[in-house]
């Protein structure tokens, strides 16, 4: 049997646009047989069903009447009807009682809200997302003002204790001001422990950040999410028009794409149950709601950790410097989402941006110079040493740099260095003589081994060819008046 709509576009594709059966079937997804019947009917007229007859027929007023007395189970009807004669199965005893006694819908009182008395706040996790050479499971936090409808969204790859009030903190800035009131779910950020009939009892990091920021607690009920619908519907309205399709190549991305879609999109649309716009309503509320603290709350959660030998604190399998003189130490580390701040004795030693990468080691260039500045005594000391095994005069010669204010230990290590290319005799014999003549520096002991490492030639006799050669000798005759003269000086004085 067809339905009316079916039967005119039947009679239109047949009489108007002159299709064939198998045209017409193609088009429709019909058989060509249902096709050719309806073509030529000039009316629908749809065939009256015979209703088949059931084993139940003989039952049905009685289990109507035990309905309207009773919501008794389907179950419990066979049972009963089985005992007057019934000998059907249980299947369309079910599907009869489903049929004529459909499910009740469960009621639920509107929340109605005055202008600044509450907000809404929930998670909600969308995929993976790229950070890094890693991946994540993205996460994003939702804050709905009841009254206005007015949203933030923020995007992170944590839902730890750090982010979650991280997240208040920038949706508080973002609306300038903060509700009286914010409703949350049991998670174990906001409520540590609820039972039926006691107080709940809360997580003291979030109490504390609620009496900073002067706004009261109100968790939901245990299994009654509905009570903070607003949210549970914000949560939904972000996957599916924010997230749904979106393509995101790296978290980074995120928290532009979130600001642009709450200015352009969520809060300027014309909300589906106030028939205004958040963004207009938010004007309204506003002056309802509470000033910011003059100071931001120290949102940091603290842990005590220990460095490694390496003075490395591991964080969610990334590892942080601090400095070499604290390797094995206990240190107090503070959380926060962008950054990780390590204390010893109260006093900050060290302070890393916040990695999401996994296995990555973050080290501040500062922190090793005290483990090479050990190293670089202990070299030094070891060369200190080899110099003064050069010389019986190497104590007192290093003294004597000392007190030229030379830098003595460059002039030990190159006259130590000298010892690895020349004897030990040679560099011991040109300190003491370096020393005799008071000449303090490495580049005149250098001078001295370089020359006498020289090979200097004997002058050889002068040979003439032959003996005339000495009659053509010119000596000039000597000057004898400069004696005179010098004379002369003399006893005038």
């Amino acid at each position: 049997m067809i339905d009316y709509e079916t039967y005119v576009r039947i009679r239109n594709y047949f009489d108007r646009d002159g299709l064939k059966y198998s045209q017409i079937a193609d088009a429709l997804a019909l058989d060509q047989r249902t096709v050719a019947r309806w073509a030529n009917e000039k009316r629908y007229l749809p065939r009256k069903s015979t209703p088949r007859k059931s084993k139940l027929d003989p039952f049905k007023n009685d289990i109507l009447r035990m309905l309207e007395k009773h919501p008794y189970t389907a179950a419990q009807i066979f049972q009963r009807i089985k005992q007057d004669g019934f000998d059907g199965g249980i299947t369309i005893v079910e599907d009869y009682v489903r049929r004529v006694r459909p499910a009740k819908t469960k009621a639920y009182l509107k929340l109605v809200f005055a202008p600044g008395e509450c907000a809404q706040v929930d998670w909600g996790s969308y995929a993976t997302v790229r950070v890094g050479s890693t991946t994540r499971r993205l996460s994003f936090f939702v804050m709905v003002l009841c009254h206005s409808r007015m949203m933030y969204v923020e995007f992170t790859v944590s839902q730890t204790m750090e982010h979650f009030l991280g997240c208040h903190q920038n949706a508080f800035h973002f609306f300038g001001s903060v509700p009286q009131k914010i409703m949350v779910d049991n998670l174990k950020s906001a409520v540590l422990k609820r039972t039926v009939g006691h107080a709940p009892v809360f997580n003291p990091k979030y109490l504390d950040f609620a009496q900073h920021y002067g706004f009261s607690i109100v968790p939901c009920a245990v299994g009654k999410g509905n009570e903070k619908g607003q949210v549970e519907r914000g949560v939904g309205y972000v996957k599916k028009n924010l997230l749904n399709g979106l393509d995101i190549p790296d978290f980074k991305i995120m928290k532009p794409v979130a600001n642009n879609w709450l200015d352009t999109v969520a809060n300027i649309r014309t909300h589906g149950e106030t028939g205004k716009r958040p963004v207009d309503m938010f004007q309204e509320e506003k002056s309802c709601l509470q000033p910011l603290p003059v100071e931001p709350y120290d949102i940091g959660v603290v842990r005590q950790m220990r460095a490694s030998r390496q003075f490395r604190v591991t964080i969610d399998t990334n590892r942080y410097s601090v400095p070499a003189q604290l390797s094995g130490v206990g240190l107090t580390a503070k959380l926060y989402p962008d950054r990780v701040c390590f204390y010893h004795e109260s006093k900050l030693v060290a302070r890393h941006v916040r990695s999401y990468d996994r296995r990555q080691d973050f080290e501040h260039p500062d922190h090793p110079k005290v483990l090479l500045e050990h190293r670089k005594k202990a070299r030094d000391q070891k060369i200190f040493m080899r110099f003064l095994s050069l010389s019986d005069k190497a104590q007192e010669y290093y003294r004597q740099l000392q007190q030229r204010r030379m830098n003595p230990l460059h002039h030990t290590r190159q006259i130590v260095a000298l010892s690895e290319i020349y004897s030990k005799e040679q560099v011991t014999m040109a300190i003491e003589d370096a020393f005799s003549f008071s000449a303090f520096s490495c580049e005149y002991i250098a001078n001295l081994l370089e020359q006498r490492s020289r090979p200097v030639k004997e002058p050889g006799a002068l040979h003439l060819t032959r003996s005339s050669d000495l009659l053509d000798l010119t000596i000039d005759h000597p000057d004898l008046s400069i004696y005179n003269k010098a004379i002369g000086e003399d006893k005038n004085e």
